[in-house]
């Protein structure tokens, strides 16, 4: 059984289903309740052609139906989807004997979870320990965003749970405007889908929001005449002034002596339930938040709680040492793994073209592997068909094809069937191979030499690396950043780092705060010469270069191999 949240729209009931009929059940006990909470207990669904039947649960679909209805939309449904072999009866009776034990309050639930994310329990575990899917119970915690008087106003029933859910991601100084209108009995107050509006509008940006001196402003401003607001007509123009700002703000913090600043992108929120206070001497870092109404805050002193696990264990484990800034992956394992097989085609090209140190590499790995060597052709093994394409269609590749044609046309052995050169355990045509090698010269043999060197390099070896050292290949003319590497490229800083290699500081500055999407889309019109950008040519990210360049503070497999190769 998988916990997971469905749209409504792919869900449909099960002829098999004991209330099934063609007539909309009765749901007005459930509906105000469902309406007020939503589901709470997950529907028990299973695949079909037609997406998800409904094995238990109609009522709460035909509920969630008429909420969407009234409101023109309605989050995903909450779903338990059986696997081939489960019993419908037994998992529905799990599923409601896990929500028994739990309070049927929410603001009780938030607690809950609470205590038990410090007490070191991961999402993943409390949404299995209570039959909840993930999503719900990070929707509990995020009642940790809310100012107390707003959590309490909901306890006690006075708002309902989509005006909550719009809440949670307001800023601070939205919940406490909103909150004064709440407390205003003549106020006229949004809630449900007007309170989105007014959360999300980021039309009007008050001028008490901007970070830079108002005089830096050469636009216009409006002022209200019923208050004592005034706001600035020229948005763009201000978006560019307060990512400038919020820029110095964190090489001010930089400088202060932070492990690490982290700017979110606009209208991302900081979840405190996913993190944990940590002062700057023991490596806490500040996260800068953007609403879409541009105001900006400051969490000095958090680290995730799986950083503040990590570092605690360090100290647990005897580790005195001075406290430096805690470190992240520079990057996701499907990253490295696209690097790592571009950077072994770029070294096993290179070894190819210089024998001599082709085969002393060979003579090493056959000392090294004693009496015993065993020898295959290295697979590639990728970590998704994206990867494996990317690999296959580079220029490299296609060199390295030839050479394996040439040294089969040499060795007498015909055209390959596939990428698998070497024999495999056949003392026959070894022995057939060894006299062919005596009727070559020395220079054909090096050749040859070289060639299997190059191809039975294993990916991610220390080995490409110190072979990178000696060879230094220069990638260029056979690597470009395709589309691949670019979906690949998640981290925040690494993605700012190299926004500035190729089109400048200023770019890089300017754009901070700017979604990953819209900063990967600079980098590349800079690299195709679209949208009015200056071409740039030959650009090679540090992480394709060798020596192995990072960006950051991150650290990563290749970069491990790397140091110890130049050590």
């Amino acid at each position: 059984m998988e916990l997971r949240h469905i749209p409504l729209n792919e869900l449909h009931p099960a002829a098999v289903n004991m209330r099934h009929s063609k007539q909309t059940p009765d749901i007005s006990d459930i509906l105000p309740s469902i309406r007020a909470r939503g589901i709470l207990q997950p529907l028990l669904v299973r695949l079909n052609a037609d997406g998800y039947e409904i094995v238990a649960g109609r009522r709460r679909y035909f509920s969630a139906k008429a909420i969407a209805e009234e409101q023109g939309e309605i989050a995903p449904v909450p779903c338990a989807v059986m696997e081939p072999g489960d019993d419908a009866a037994a998992l529905e009776a799990s599923l409601i004997e896990n929500l028994a034990r739990l309070d049927p309050d929410e603001m009780t639930q938030y607690e809950t979870f609470t205590r038990l994310i410090k007490e070191g329990r991961s999402v993943e575990a409390i949404a299995a320990t209570f039959g909840l899917t993930e999503i719900m119970v990070k929707q509990r915690l995020a009642l940790g965003n809310l100012l107390p008087k707003i959590r309490d106003a909901y306890r006690a029933e006075e708002i309902d749970a989509e005006t909550v859910r719009y809440l949670t991601m307001a800023s601070k100084a939205q919940q406490k405007d909103w909150l004064k209108l709440f407390e205003d009995e003549e106020a006229n107050v949004p809630y449900g889908p007007q309170l989105k509006a007014w959360v999300f509008g980021g039309q009007s940006i008050a001028t008490k929001v901007a970070l830079f001196p108002l005089a830096d402003y050469n636009g216009q401003i409006v002022t209200d005449l019923f208050g004592e607001e005034r706001y600035f007509a020229d948005t763009d123009r201000f978006w560019q002034l307060q990512r400038k700002a919020v820029e110095a703000k964190r090489e001010a913090l930089l400088a202060a002596k932070w492990a690490e600043v982290v700017v979110l992108e606009a209208g991302e929120r900081f979840d405190q339930w996913a993190h944990e206070k940590t002062p700057k001497k023991k490596g806490g870092k500040v996260f800068i938040t953007l609403s879409q109404r541009g105001e900006v805050e400051v969490h000095e002193g958090w680290l995730t709680r799986k950083e503040a696990r990590n570092s605690e264990a360090k100290g647990q484990a005897g580790d005195h040492a001075k406290a430096g800034p805690a470190t992240r992956p520079a990057m996701t394992q499907a990253m490295e793994n696209y690097l790592e097989l571009h950077r072994h085609a770029a070294v096993r090209l290179a070894l190819i073209a210089t024998p001599s140190i082709a085969w002393r590499a060979l003579v090493a790995h056959a000392l090294a592997s004693s009496g015993n060597w065993q020898v295959k052709s290295e697979p590639q093994r990728a970590r998704g068909k994206d990867i494996a394409a990317s690999v296959e269609h580079s220029p490299v590749q296609a060199a390295f094809a030839a050479e394996r044609e040439a040294v089969m046309g040499l060795l007498d052995m015909g055209e390959s069937t596939d990428d698998a050169t070497l024999p495999t355990g056949d003392a026959g045509e070894t022995a057939r191979i060894f006299a062919r090698l005596l009727a070559l010269p020395d220079v054909e043999v090096a050749r040859i030499a070289a060639f299997a060197m190059a191809d039975t390099l294993a990916v991610g070896s220390a080995m490409v690396e110190a072979a990178g050292h000696a060879l230094k290949p220069d990638p260029r003319g056979q690597w470009q950043a395709d589309e691949t590497f670019f979906e690949l490229l998640r981290d925040r800083a690494t993605v700012n780092a190299m926004l500035a290699e190729v089109a400048g500081e200023a770019v890089a500055k300017g754009n901070v705060s700017e979604k990953l999407k819209t900063k990967k889309q600079i980098i590349r019109d800079c690299l195709a010469g679209a949208n009015g950008r200056e071409k740039v040519e030959n650009w090679l990210p540090g992480w394709m270069e060798f020596p192995f360049r990072g960006y950051g503070s991150g650290t990563c497999r290749i970069a491990e191999n790397s140091a110890a190769a130049s050590a």
